[in-house]
């Protein structure tokens, strides 16, 4: 997901402190960094996808005063080598990698932060690993469950017609044809042009991937690009989306439910949600649910927020949650609690025995 500029709600920009690259094995190397306060409160990020990378702009989020922060790219993506390698590339992989992470740069415990894809993958390393975790901030979750990835490629398409209508004209498949309408699998269209022995529909196919994606995100049509800055970003786009489709296609490896069964054993940790009401890309639906596998987590719902962790109330919100953990350790008095019927439960007011 192509992210907006950050606003001012952010902390100004700042390098790392420590950067390098460490070996998980299998053949591959994660590059990871360090900013913040060497001292300071463990945090790591989780960046969204699968695929991308953290940025730059991610480490705006962190009060450099109170955080230490751990960034890192994950299997075969941005500057963790070999890109775009998908052998011994699955979601345990990557849990056991971030845990390989945590022990090489000596923290006991650290906050877990994760958006979209790594709201998933939080959720994935918390349970495996809880007494390493001190607590959850998940924004925009994705849970990679089959109505999760068929919404994205499917079922949202009825608010762009005209957008999914340009995805589909860059596969073999007619879009006007019944079966495109209602049974075509556009994944596996998508999966075939990937993987096209020609170089120049594999690459079609990935920057119509990459509009596909920025229109459901921003809510309106996005052009695809006809061409890459250079070969590298070419490169680096097709890996990106070969990655993608390697995680969607079989279910991120989780299941179509474990993720949920999974967290039933996180209720003791403080967990916090942010998600935006027009996220268009990873349903409400989705930070609901999680809320409701675990009634001890807090809830905040931005009802202006879209998919992007860097309109103003959305970063407001995440930024507000991490400095509520900084002060109390926790995530109580912040957000909402979650009630099966949506709304506190309080006793109700008595009724009237008659009419005035």
């Amino acid at each position: 997901m192509q992210d907006s500029s950050p606003t001012d709600v952010l902390y100004p920009p700042r390098d790392p402190y420590a950067s390098g690259l460490l070996d998980v094995g299998d053949g591959h190397q994660i590059y990871f960094e360090q900013c913040g306060l060497p001292t300071g409160l463990p945090v790591v990020f989780l960046h969204g996808g699968p695929g991308s990378n953290c940025a730059p702009a991610h480490r705006r989020f962190f009060d450099p005063a109170v955080f230490r922060v751990i960034l890192f790219d994950q299997r075969g993506c941005g500057r963790s080598t070999p890109l775009g390698e998908l052998r011994h590339n699955t979601s345990a992989h990557l849990v056991a990698d971030i845990e390989a992470l945590r022990q090489h740069v000596g923290v006991a415990q650290w906050l877990v932060m994760g958006g979209s894809w790594g709201a998933g993958l939080g959720l994935a390393y918390a349970a495996a690993h809880a007494p390493a975790c001190l607590g959850l901030l998940l924004r925009g979750v994705f849970l990679g469950r089959a109505a999760d990835v068929d919404w994205f490629f499917n079922s949202v398409r009825q608010f762009l017609p005209d957008a999914w209508t340009k995805l589909a004209a860059s596969t073999r498949v007619r879009p006007d044809t019944p079966c495109a309408r209602d049974q075509w699998d556009v994944l596996g269209e998508l999966a075939a042009a990937l993987h096209s022995p020609q170089y120049s529909a594999a690459l079609a196919a990935a920057l119509a991937w990459e509009a596909w994606e920025q229109s459901v995100s921003t809510h309106r049509e996005v052009l695809a690009r006809t061409q890459c800055a250079d070969a590298l970003a070419a490169q680096q786009l097709l890996a990106k989306y070969r990655l993608q489709n390697h995680y969607v296609s079989q279910g991120c490896f989780w299941g179509n439910t474990s993720l949920l069964r999974r967290a039933h054993s996180l209720g003791h940790l403080p967990v916090a949600l942010v998600h935006g009401r027009q996220d268009w890309v990873c349903r409400p639906q989705a930070a609901w649910d999680v809320h409701a596998h675990l009634p001890q987590s807090r809830l905040r719902w931005v009802d202006d927020g879209n998919h992007s962790p860097f309109t103003p109330d959305m970063a407001q919100a995440l930024v507000e949650a991490l400095a509520h953990f900084a002060a109390h350790g926790h995530f109580q008095g912040w957000g909402q609690s979650f009630h099966p019927q949506g709304f506190p439960q309080t006793a109700p007011s008595p009724l009237p025995t008659a009419l005035p």
